[in-house]
């Protein structure tokens, strides 16, 4: 069930929550995806834990942006994110944050340390690749030109085909209904198209060292997840901060690109390992 709360500038947002009883997690999407993403995640693990997934401002069915440009940052969503928490009283999370998700992620756990418990950051790292981020520029903010969800999950298995190999058709279907919404049976955007307007802009500034950003997460619990076929997080990436961070868990999902579903057995056990371990 679809619930919603008032950010601090009034925008009305929507979140999904387990209502179980237990340590709480809080599932943050990537940049043009919502807490639908999370859905088999939350499934497996909703008898333990409280799971909270969030619509960012502009996606799912939350509201959209009167100001996009100035809206749709990192600053503004990582705000909105801790709002959700406030909101629900809930002291202390786990984050779990896929892509743009775990950069907010990062933001919460750098400057709300007391109530991160522990951050699984889902095929994100300190370094974004250019080719991922112009792969992204190619169809963000872009309709799907198709009139039929079975056809929007032939173009999701052409076009993202080479880096999830061993997804099925019947897959792609469930995984094109999730990133569209269906109008009258036509697969549209489930989020604002000026979303594109922002992500433009920021791509024309120098982006900001988050080395810095990652090392101000020294003592947090981490686990990364990296896609074994993604071309937005690399493998040298991942190596670099497991480096600087010893104590950080990792695993590496076969057969996915960016970003894996989430719901591949090394991605659960890895979680499951992770949140075992650091929420109490």
């Amino acid at each position: 069930m679809t619930r919603h709360f008032e950010a601090a500038d009034g925008r009305r947002l929507a979140y999904q929550d387990s209502d179980t009883p237990g340590p709480a997690v809080l599932c943050l999407a990537g940049l043009t995806r919502n807490g639908r993403d999370f859905a088999g995640l939350a499934a497996h693990l909703a008898d333990r834990y409280r799971v909270l997934r969030l619509d960012s401002r502009g996606r799912g069915m939350s509201d959209w942006a009167e100001a996009p440009l100035t809206e749709y940052t990192v600053p503004v969503e990582s705000a909105d994110a801790l709002a959700l928490l406030n909101h629900l009283d809930i002291p202390r999370a786990a984050i779990i944050g896929t892509s743009r998700g775990g950069v907010l992620g990062m933001i919460l756990g750098a400057t709300q340390r007391q109530r991160v418990s522990g951050l699984v950051l889902n095929d994100v790292g300190p370094v974004i690749k250019r080719q991922g981020l112009d792969d992204i520029m190619v169809y963000l903010g872009v309709e799907p030109k198709v009139d039929s969800f079975e056809a929007a999950a032939e173009v999701l298995q052409q076009t993202m085909g080479p880096t999830f190999p061993d997804v099925t058709p019947i897959q792609w279907l469930g995984f094109a209904r999730t990133i569209y919404r269906d109008e009258g049976g036509r697969p549209r955007l489930r989020y604002d198209a000026r979303l594109r307007d922002a992500v433009a802009v920021a791509l024309e500034h120098t982006p900001p060292d988050l080395w810095d950003l990652f090392a101000a997460l020294e003592g947090l619990p981490i686990l990364t997840l990296r896609g074994a076929n993604s071309v937005l997080f690399s493998a040298e990436t991942l190596s670099e901060m497991a480096r600087r961070r010893p104590d950080m868990a990792q695993a590496v999902v076969p057969n996915r690109g960016h970003p894996p579903f989430l719901d591949e057995p090394v991605a659960l056990a890895a979680i499951n390992a992770f949140l075992e371990e650091h929420t109490a």
